[in-house]
């Protein structure tokens, strides 16, 4: 009996068919997020974002021993985190109204009290960082024109503000000197041509820095300490951006620093000993440190199947954080010594009731398009699946226009996985990251190459013997759910079922009510997408609502009340058009959510209602 027991243990343990442990999506998101970072005057405490509250709030940690108090106490809206003041342990941080994305920025004083610095009904407002000097600090806002962000300069003993750049023309303030004689600006004219400016504060006047012909982009990202050189990104005559600079005297530009991925940011720490660069390297983030005084680039920690990402150096230069992140593992807060060259995990993020051999490595493939055009995309396998076991799978369809899906943490797909359903999150068509010619084959072509992309995903499931080819769904949010409507759509047949997550059904609608803010865009949005007001019929012809009586295949629709890019009424109406045709369709509201669900409570209502529809229509 012995014998056979241990046998069967073995087989147990080396068998494809061996059952992982399955968990709740409150299991899941019983596990922290938490974002951001800001040392203290003495670089002892970290400030910090977290949802351990089950509402995004302020965190403070120390340096010596990782343990962590709760700073704000907000049961109703977000809270996050921007700085500590350089000189004491007063923060800094931002919150909007219900996920409206009016953004004011708020005091907390170190005795508790909080203050709004930026008040305002209808006004939306941005940190921009500290002064050199550490006297004042820069933020943008739209109090005088609900379209353009007015570049202001708030003192810190007096908290009084005075504009240093009224914004009339629709630029993007992109950095200021440490001198405060140049703020840096962006003119985006589509998305993939724009240009960078140079306002001089002294003579009140904008210097064009980028004149040029055909489609380039050019996006001003900081200033050299000594105020004698501005950097910036560009993609001429090449398919990736890379890092330059641009003397202010001599106005003349050379290479900084270039490799066969989009540099995604740069910036120097305080005195400017440090550079540091963003990279995204085929779906990840690659983060580079260049010592500009000893002239070479720092060796990071390894960190084995996972990335580096959101570095925050000290102000005295002796400090680093960096959060680590992998497909298998959150966000966790880690702090670096520059002297020793040792580092220190602080947090450890994810619930511990979770063993994390039973979640599942997100893989960079490639597959074949319908033209032959080479997709990128993540792929996730969950544990049961082998040819004898087939499993339903999930087309996974990033936001955008013209984001990305990427190597990352995600409760949602995790949870997925673990309950036996493989993920294909696709990097269709128009998606960034692979170069500009790539980013561009979307254009005006919403609806149609880029879902072909989406379809032919399909055959790269089926073909890995694991998939059960009858059983696959589309699931999108943002632009990833107008993917999912414009599938039940156009292509009424092809998926099983469809999870819409706040995705637009009437674009003639949503380019026409696109948020005051959005201005400095409209035109970039209007030139990819389609003018409403010149284009009406070709919108109308991608619009998922105009063609909803073709849907057939069940429909499961998440929407936040206030949201204010992707209006409720377009959920509301694709629901409605859908259920009077007689299909299969659920619909949830949260109504103190916007774009996207901050809250816990409500992404484990949503989290677990997709899965169970999912269930519903798959496994049954």
């Amino acid at each position: 009996m012995k014998k056979i027991l241990l046998l069967l243990w073995i087989f147990c343990i080396t068998s494809l068919y061996c059952e992982h442990e399955r968990y709740t999506i409150e299991q899941f998101l019983s596990t922290t997020s938490i974002s951001g970072s800001s040392f203290s005057p003495d670089e002892k405490e970290i400030l910090f974002s977290s949802d351990a509250s089950g509402v995004y709030n302020a965190y403070v940690m120390s340096v010596k021993d990782g343990k962590a108090r709760q700073i704000t106490h907000s049961t109703k809206e977000s809270i996050y985190i921007l700085s500590f003041f350089p000189k004491d342990k007063r923060i800094l941080y931002r919150s909007d109204q219900g996920g409206n994305e009016l953004h004011h920025i708020y005091l907390l004083d170190e005795d508790g009290k909080s203050r709004d610095l930026t008040p305002g009904e209808k006004v939306r407002s941005g940190f921009y960082g500290w002064s050199h000097d550490r006297k004042s600090f820069f933020y943008g806002s739209n109090k005088r024109d609900p379209r353009y962000m007015d570049v202001y300069e708030m003192d810190i003993d007096t908290f009084e503000a005075k504009m240093l750049y009224k914004n009339e023309g629709g630029y993007y303030p992109s950095g200021i000197s440490n001198n405060k004689k140049y703020i840096a600006l962006a003119k985006v004219i589509t998305r993939n041509n724009s240009d960078m400016y140079l306002y001089n504060c002294d003579e009140k006047k904008i210097h064009h820095l980028s004149p040029h012909k055909g489609d380039i982009n050019f996006s001003p990202v900081t200033f050299s300490v000594d105020n004698t050189k501005l950097y910036y990104l560009t993609d001429r005559d090449s398919e990736f951006s890379y890092l330059m600079s641009y003397d202010l005297k001599t106005t003349k530009s050379s290479i900084v620093e270039q490799t066969n991925w989009d540099i995604m940011y740069a910036y120097f720490s305080y005195s400017g000993k440090y550079m540091v660069l963003g990279i995204n390297n085929d779906s990840r983030t690659e983060v580079k440190i260049y010592n500009t005084v000893a002239k070479k680039w720092l060796k990071l920690p390894e960190m084995p199947h996972a990335d580096i990402t959101s570095v925050n150096i000290s102000s005295s230069e002796n400090l680093m954080t960096f959060y680590v992140n992998s497909s298998r593992s959150p966000n966790n807060l880690y702090v670096y010594n520059f002297t020793t060259g040792k580092y220190r995990q602080l947090t450890n993020t994810m619930n511990s009731q979770i063993n994390v051999e039973h979640l599942v490595d997100g893989n960079v493939i490639r597959y074949k398009s319908f033209d032959d055009l080479e997709v990128p995309a993540i792929l996730y396998k969950p544990h049961q699946a082998s040819a004898t076991n087939k499993v339903p799978a999930i087309v996974w369809v990033h936001g955008g226009p013209g984001g990305q899906s990427r190597i990352r943490y995600s409760a949602l797909i995790q949870y997925l996985a673990n309950h036996g359903y493989a993920v294909l999150a696709v990097n269709n068509r128009g998606s960034s990251g692979y170069g500009k010619t790539f980013f561009q084959l979307d254009d005006h072509n919403h609806g149609k190459g880029d879902l072909g992309d989406c379809i032919a995903a399909k055959k790269f499931l089926a073909d890995t013997g694991y998939v059960d080819a009858k059983k696959i769904a589309i699931v999108g949010g943002s632009y990833g759910g107008y993917m999912v409507l414009a599938a039940l759509a156009f292509r009424p047949t092809e998926f099983q079922v469809g999870v819409n997550i706040f995705g637009v059904s009437n674009w003639v609608r949503t380019l026409k009510s696109i948020p005051a803010w959005w201005e400095a865009y409209r035109e970039a949005l209007y030139r990819e997408l389609g003018n409403p007001h010149t284009e009406e019929e070709y919108l109308r012809s991608i619009s998922p609502l105009f063609h909803s009586d073709k849907i057939m295949r069940p429909l499961l629709v998440l929407q936040g009340a206030n949201d204010p890019r992707v209006l409720k009424v377009e959920s509301d109406e694709i629901v409605a058009a859908v259920k009077k045709k007689g299909v299969p369709v659920e619909y949830i509201v949260f109504p103190d959510e916007g774009h996207g669900f901050a809250k816990k409570q409500n992404r484990i209502k949503g989290f677990k209602a997709i899965r169970l529809f999912l269930d519903k229509y798959l496994k049954q």
